[in-house]
């Protein structure tokens, strides 16, 4: 389980940001990254955060000043230091200013975890700066989602953590897992509920016109612009904007999306005047964005710039555990729907559903548990699942025979269908009763 405490990662350094995440996560720390001064200021705005960790030489503002802000602002908030190049007077100015550790870089997993544990005991003498305790997780639900497994609890952990921020989130998992439904929860379990939540597939917007639709056009911005129009962007000041399938945005509207991200601000197509914007984005995708930004088709400032905090998602496949209360919310929903009363499902039914590994993940669930409650009477038995979900033989595959083998083979069904006659197979073979003789050796 995730510990209770956030950190804020601050480096421009995207190998050093990247290494720090791996490392506390891997101590089940929760993070926040940010590779500039500004962004991690935005994300200390409205974030609880139980310790900075920040390098000092960055480029326009440097770490130092962000220490110094920090200790006036967040005055009980411990402040670890790491740098590339050391120096008698930026250990004092640090020490001065609050912070507990200074580390060198490079330094070892070991090393972090101690000036982390070091820190935020620190913070634990103080008895300050404390915030409220996350929500406990509901058993087996959480907004429309539910669930009971380890995997389950880790992504509702991070959803309580950043449901009340503004901080970027990308949402990562194969299709069918419920990344939206994450979004969502993020959304609607928030502060900012009551305002707009706006989803936008990047997917299923024609490539042409994804960028007039997320950001608006003027007037005769180009043709068929008849009207001033606002865009999706627009329609989500303060509120969330859903970005599903972020992976398919071309570089042209990534290019845009990173400016909006970055400012805080969005230019309609056509307009040279930009608006300011207060908007959560939160982006989602199934694909595998280290890939295309190797092939040069994701920009890989932008990744850093969504994956402030990330979510994934687990596959069906690794929380099985989660099935029974999957089926038994899918029949309840459709068992209403469609039969006006509550269905029942036979425990070998539910024995294979939870055998099944559901590359479709929770859709697919749905999509079965719907056809059976259509076509049962009131309890799903196995005649109500579809045969690929049943039990398969692996029959091994029929290997090939040589061409004299199948000759042979051959020959016998002639000498069968005659009874044994060989003249008569000869005859059939179109050769000689010594031939054949030959070839039956």
């Amino acid at each position: 389980m995730l510990k209770k405490e956030n950190i804020l990662l601050v480096d421009d350094d995207i190998d050093i940001l990247e290494l720090l995440q791996r490392h506390l996560k891997s101590l089940d720390y929760h993070t926040y990254k940010a590779v500039s001064v500004k962004e991690a200021l935005y994300i200390l705005k409205d974030t609880e955060i139980d310790l900075l960790v920040t390098d000092i030489n960055m480029p326009e503002i440097d770490g130092l000043q962000l220490v110094k802000y920090v200790a006036e602002h967040y005055p009980d908030m411990p402040k670890l230091v790491v740098t590339g190049f050391p120096s008698v007077e930026d250990a004092s100015n640090v020490i001065k200013h609050g912070a507990t550790d200074y580390l060198t870089k490079p330094f070892t997993k070991a090393e972090l975890e101690a000036a982390v544990k070091k820190a935020l005991a620190s913070k634990e003498a103080k008895q300050a700066f404390k915030r409220p305790q996350v929500r406990p997780v509901a058993t087996n639900g959480y907004a429309d989602m539910i669930g009971d497994s380890e995997a389950f609890q880790k992504v509702t952990e991070i959803i309580d953590r950043v449901k009340d921020n503004r901080a970027t989130v990308l949402v990562r998992g194969e299709s069918g897992t419920g990344k939206e439904l994450v979004a969502r929860a993020i959304h609607y379990s928030g502060k900012f509920a009551r305002a707009p939540f706006i989803a936008v597939n990047c997917g299923a917007i024609p490539e042409n016109l994804l960028e007039a639709e997320l950001f608006g056009y003027t007037k005769g911005a180009f043709t068929g612009a008849n009207e001033n129009r606002d865009g999706f962007f627009q329609a989500a000041h303060k509120g969330t904007i859903f970005l599903d399938e972020i992976g398919n945005a071309t570089l042209p509207v990534q290019n845009r999306l990173l400016r909006v991200l970055q400012e805080k601000e969005v230019t309609k197509i056509g307009s040279q005047k930009p608006e300011k914007l207060d908007v959560r984005v939160i982006a989602a995708t199934n694909s595998d964005l280290d890939e295309l930004i190797q092939k040069k088709t994701f920009r890989e400032d932008l990744f850093y710039r969504l994956s402030v905090v990330t979510v994934d998602v687990p596959p069906l496949r690794e929380r099985t555990s989660d099935i029974p209360l999957l089926v038994d919310k899918f029949m309840q929903k459709y068992g209403i729907e469609y039969k006006d009363r509550f269905v029942r499902i036979a425990d070998e039914a539910l024995e294979v559903l939870k055998r099944y590994s559901w590359p479709g993940n929770i859709r697919e669930l749905e999509n079965v548990v719907q056809r059976a409650v259509i076509m049962c009477d009131g309890k799903i038995t196995l005649e109500h699942l579809p045969d690929e979900l049943k039990y398969k033989i692996d029959f091994p595959e029929k290997g090939f025979k040589t061409l004299q083998e199948k000759e042979k083979e051959y020959i016998r069904e002639v000498l069968l269908s005659t009874q044994g006659n060989k003249t008569k197979a000869a005859e059939i073979l179109g050769i000689n009763r010594k031939t054949l003789r030959e070839k039956l050796k």
